[in-house]
């Protein structure tokens, strides 16, 4: 005990020592605005411990990330989290608010966003679900791809996010978009080209080449991203949706529409005449280039976000046939994503290796490490 209190003692002071552009909160103020972790204020679960909802004195609204000092997230990775997340400073990113290193606690304090998920908005239960207009949808789109362009092309850092999915984007009081769980990066001390990690991600939103073989660049990110897209103007789930033509994902029927020249066919019909029917168009030929299987061809994000913004225009998609995920490839993807996941989980191989192009950071997020609300969240049906 002694041995471990002196160890975070001089975390502080290395904490102390950082140009990081958060606070350091102290384990009483931290108890007070959560109720001393009362099991009310538990928000989720994350791959590495839970997270609490807590109120500050000035009213404002943080969500609490607490990290056991006794897992493998040490104290070394908890300074990687706050160096790394402290420089990554966006609108579109999930604030870091600070952290409290005190006693046996590791604690992540991060800005509260009060309509919970995109996922929970579009196709949460009925009476959770947020009527968001076209509008709102395309200014969702339009944020989340400046989000990553910055992770991406503009900050210090190049992040790699690896979990870009309808869950992992939150919305704040006036349905801005937030990506979280970009933080917990895994850096590579011994050479530039291969980083050691387990493949993270969610099946239906995990690019084929870093799904099936590992390789991962900031493409597989731009490929998640599309997926998000064709649900934000669809309304839709791609892992949850089934067509009348039995199309196997979102995705599927978006490329059987494509061929039959009905794209619109794809839009959310809970729009109605709200909608810009331009804008529609754009946003799912962005999404379908975004999803090629071939890695190269999709753009990167800033030239999305030109796109979408209509600064750009959209070069016309043409699938090829023989690279389509159509259903018997979806479904091999998806049993080998699943033997991963089964290695994963195993004490003896709980790492698979990773292969990152030079100078990138992959971000580790489990599906909710960072900010862990889900969209049939207990918590929320009491809330509401």
């Amino acid at each position: 005990m002694l041995q471990a209190h002196k160890k975070l003692t001089v975390d502080v002071e290395l904490l102390k020592s950082k140009d990081l552009q958060t606070s350091l909160f102290t384990l009483r103020q931290i108890k007070a605005a959560t109720n001393n972790f009362d099991i009310s204020n538990k928000i989720g679960e994350g791959g590495f411990g839970p997270v609490f909802k807590g109120c500050l004195p000035n009213e404002t609204l943080i969500a609490v990330k607490q990290l056991s000092s006794k897992s493998k997230q040490g104290n070394r990775e908890f300074l990687n989290e706050i160096g790394m997340i402290s420089a990554l400073q966006h609108p579109y990113l999930v604030k870091l608010y600070g952290c409290c290193v005190e006693g046996d606690q590791l604690l992540l304090i991060y800005e509260y966003l009060e309509n919970n998920s995109l996922a929970r908005a579009l196709f949460g239960s009925e009476e959770h679900q947020i009527k968001l207009d076209w509008s709102t949808r395309k200014k969702i789109c339009v944020g989340i791809a400046r989000g990553l362009a910055y992770l991406h092309e503009e900050s210090r850092l190049k992040v790699v996010h690896r979990d870009i999915k309808a869950t992992n984007v939150l919305l704040d009081a006036n349905l801005d978009p937030k990506i979280s769980d970009f933080g917990l990066a895994k850096l590579d001390e011994e050479d530039n080209t291969h980083i050691s990690t387990r493949i993270a991600g969610t099946y239906g939103y995990m690019a084929p080449e870093y799904a099936m073989h590992g390789y991962l660049t900031d493409k597989a990110d731009v490929y998640s991203f599309g997926i998000v897209a064709l649900e934000i103007a669809s309304g839709k789930s791609n892992t949850m949706y089934r067509s009348k033509e039995e199309a196997f994902s979102l995705l599927e029927w978006a490329h059987m529409l494509k061929e039959k020249g009905d794209l619109m066919e794809l839009v959310d019909g809970r729009l109605g005449l709200d909608l810009n029917k331009k804008e529609a168009m754009v946003m799912i030929n962005v999404a379908l280039l975004c999803t090629n299987v071939t890695s190269n061809l999709r753009p990167s994000m800033s030239s999305v976000v030109s796109m979408l913004e209509g600064r750009t225009v959209v070069p016309e998609f043409v699938p090829d046939s023989s690279k389509v995920m159509d259903g018997n490839k979806m479904e091999e993807m998806r049993q080998y994503y699943y033997q991963i996941e089964d290695k994963t989980m195993s004490k003896s191989q709980t790492q698979s290796q990773s292969l990152l192009s030079d100078g990138w950071t992959a971000s580790p997020s489990s599906a909710a490490d960072l900010y862990p609300i889900q969209s049939d969240s207990s918590y929320w049906e009491e809330r509401n």
